[in-house]
């Protein structure tokens, strides 16, 4: 679980800035009720140790105190879908929204995690291996309070299921679309280099993608806007966790 919460050290800075203003003006009254600088100090400084105790206690005491306080889950988000179906850009658009609520999330994808494994081929085999590593990795950050935006073509329903399994909130993310529409998207050329056979088990040429039959989420990113798409899935965590109590 991942709980917002205030540090002890920021309830001491709090409480130091507020007394100090609170106390030159005690001071001041103080001074212009009886024109004794001493007084006026004296009682400045018995009022700043006494009220600042205080506060930080006051402080402390409430942050034991459930009510009114927001518990986000921690869970792994994972896009997947053929190659060019647009899973990089929504994932980083949700990262990105994610983060900018102070929340403590990572980003990973293919491309951040195979030069950990560099000896790691395309078979069906090694693709299986990559992506349960990932889901290894996702699932040690997620029960470490940390919210995961993951991004894998995943192309086997096997390899996405191990990873949920591994996970205590998972999140599967389908962006479908077909070859042809992810061809004309895609500004590599990997789909022609691997219809000449530069490629092999390329997922929607020679490998065939395996739809997961029940994803959280299923958008057709052939009908929909990137936009529309990012708009989609932060709907859904904002309903199910982002507003959890």
């Amino acid at each position: 679980m991942n709980v917002n919460y205030e540090t002890k050290a920021r309830s001491l800075l709090k409480a130091l800035s507020w007394r100090t203003l609170a106390t030159l003006t005690t001071a001041v009254l103080v001074y212009l009720f009886t024109g004794e600088l001493g007084l006026a100090i004296t009682v400045g400084s018995f009022e700043v140790l006494a009220k600042m105790g205080l506060y930080f206690v006051h402080e402390r005491l409430w942050q034991k105190v459930r009510f009114g306080k927001k518990v986000i889950p921690s869970f792994v988000l994972w896009f997947t879908g053929l190659p060019s179906s647009g899973k990089r850009e929504i994932a980083n658009q949700i990262f990105d929204r994610i983060k900018e609520k102070e929340l403590r999330v990572e980003r990973i994808d293919s491309r951040g995690v195979r030069p950990l494994f560099p000896e790691t081929g395309f078979s069906p085999n090694e693709v299986d291996q990559h992506v349960r590593r990932a889901g290894h990795l996702c699932a040690m950050l997620e029960k470490s309070g940390v919210i995961v935006v993951a991004s894998f073509v995943s192309p086997y329903v096997t390899s996405r299921k191990f990873a949920r399994k591994l996970a205590t909130n998972f999140i599967e993310v389908h962006l479908r679309s077909t070859p042809e529409a992810c061809a004309k998207r895609d500004s590599k050329g990997r789909y022609e280099r691997a219809r000449r056979g530069e490629y092999s088990y390329f997922p929607g040429v020679d490998v065939k993608y395996e739809e997961s039959k029940d994803p959280e989420i299923t958008i057709n990113v052939d009908e929909r806007s990137v936009e529309e798409a990012v708009a989609e899935v932060e709907s859904y965590l904002i309903t199910h966790y982002i507003t959890a109590k």
